[in-house]
């Protein structure tokens, strides 16, 4: 990846804020170069001139205090086109990449709008699925972690930190709504009866978008964490490890499910528990049908990502029809899986996109941003990308991760720059255990022992994963 100098100099002179007329003069300074980003995993993505690079506005009252005269600033900009943006961010972000040197990592999701991923990347961050960032914030060196992702994927990254490494988000309120449907309050009290039935032989193993505590779930229950890209070699792992294990799949059925069939299951070695929204609080597992449960080898939590579940195996046939191939996500339904020529994670969907011969023509299941992007992306090469649901007649097809999109210019702007300063809210710091509230932003915090234990939990999760992940490689 192409990194800007980052030099240590620590420098606290006081900005002053140029004018639009000083923006024009400094953006007509950049050569097309800096436009570009880099041909990374996440990156050829290019910040084409005069061509708005966001998809929409937040509200100025969504801002919290802190972050407001940044929002401010950027509401007030003539257009969302480089020639304005750029130069703005510019001046917060540079003196900020000055200050910290190689003590600053910048992460970003793939699913983040295009602007979060283009921006990143351009002051030398990295974009990439939730595995690879775990595994670049396990092995950075920098002291100042900054990512802009939803909320579970900053806390993995405060896990795997060291003592002296802060992690921070630009947006706490970035949450997950899959993460929700399994609160840790709710899923716990069920695997304490599932470990009461079936001893250590019940084995949780925990999505990437979970909570910290049931990372920990899965640490105490020799269980592991997996992503999308690996999910097959950790569940094919813990088997080999145990063939009786019973796996509790935390919180994506979808995943779950594929995995399962992937592996050779039947259907009828899955059972599905109720979505949590409909457990009443006294609900035990002997409401499952018992014979179900005993035969079962995995147990899938009834929670599922709305982004993906918009997808059926018509819309794959309509376009299969069309001479398109079709890559999906393997958190969309098990047909819509079935029906694809491919299936895999967010890096997968980038290599495909990446890889495919000029004249090819793909149909590509996942978030909205991602697939805009790949379409930029693509296109510049002579490959044709849609999104699956983008049939004639169908509105407000591609929608975009909603939580993701909470992570903006003026919050990325805003919280380097209050970093540089010393002066970044404290909510913005995550740490082992943090439960935040996505509408108040209202931040719970474990104790410290607390926070060291579940940390510890969690982090034998997340290591196992990666060791399954090294060793099939």
């Amino acid at each position: 990846m192409l990194r800007p100098s980052l030099r240590r100099a620590k420098s606290t002179r006081k900005q002053t804020m140029p004018g639009h007329g000083t923006y024009t003069a400094l953006f007509m300074a950049h050569t097309f170069a800096t436009l570009t980003t880099s041909d990374s995993a996440g990156g050829g993505i290019l910040l084409q001139p005069r061509v708005p690079i966001c998809q929409g506005d937040l509200a100025l009252d969504v801002y919290d205090e802190p972050f407001r005269p940044y929002a401010e600033e950027y509401l007030a900009l003539p257009d969302r086109t480089p020639e304005s943006v750029l130069p703005w961010l510019d001046h917060h972000v540079r003196p900020a990449i000055d200050h910290f040197g190689d003590d600053l990592l910048l992460l970003a999701h793939f699913y983040m709008g295009g602007e979060i991923v283009k921006l990143v990347e351009r002051y030398g961050g990295v974009v990439a699925d939730s595995y690879t960032l775990a595994l670049k914030a396990r092995d950075s060196q920098a002291s100042t972690i900054v990512e802009s992702a939803v909320h579970f994927m900053a806390e993995t990254a405060a896990i795997l930190a060291r003592p002296d490494q802060s992690v921070w988000i630009t947006n706490p309120r970035a949450g997950c709504t899959m993460e929700m449907m399994a609160h840790a309050d709710v899923v716990e009290p069920i695997a304490d009866q599932l470990i009461a039935r079936f001893g250590t032989h019940l084995k949780a193993l925990a999505y990437m978008n979970t909570s910290g505590g049931l990372k920990a779930l899965a640490g105490r229950t020799g269980g592991a964490v997996c992503t999308s890209s690996n999910a097959h070699i950790i569940m094919r792992g813990l088997w080999q490890e145990n063939p009786r294990a019973k796996l509790l799949f935390l919180p994506d059925e979808h995943l779950g499910r594929n995995t399962a069939v992937r592996l050779g299951l039947d259907t009828d070695d899955i059972l599905c528990l109720p979505q949590a929204a409909t457990l009443e609080p006294d609900w035990t597992i002997d409401e499952l049908d018992q014979e179900a449960l005993e035969r079962s080898r995995v147990l899938l939590w009834g929670g599922y990502c709305g982004v993906h579940t918009i997808f059926t195996a018509d819309m794959a046939d309509y376009w299969h029809a069309q001479d398109f191939a079709v890559h999906v996500h393997p958190e969309c339904p098990l047909a819509v899986v079935q029906a694809a020529d491919g299936a895999g994670s967010t890096q997968y969907l980038w290599n495909i996109v990446s890889t495919a011969p000029s004249g090819s023509r793909l149909a590509i299941a996942t978030e909205g941003h991602f697939v805009r992007n790949a379409r930029e992306h693509a296109a510049r090469r002579g490959v044709e990308v849609v999104h699956l649901a983008e049939l004639p007649g169908v509105v407000a097809a591609g929608c975009g991760c909603a939580t993701m999109s909470r992570n903006d210019p003026p919050h990325l702007a805003g919280m380097l720059d209050l970093l540089r300063r010393g002066e970044a809210p404290q909510g913005h710091c995550v740490r082992p255990g943090d439960a935040v509230d996505s509408a108040t932003g209202a931040c719970r915090r474990l104790e410290e022992a607390a926070s060291t234990r579940l940390r510890d939990e969690a982090a034998i999760a997340l290591h196992r994963m990666i060791a399954f992940t090294e060793a099939s490689s």
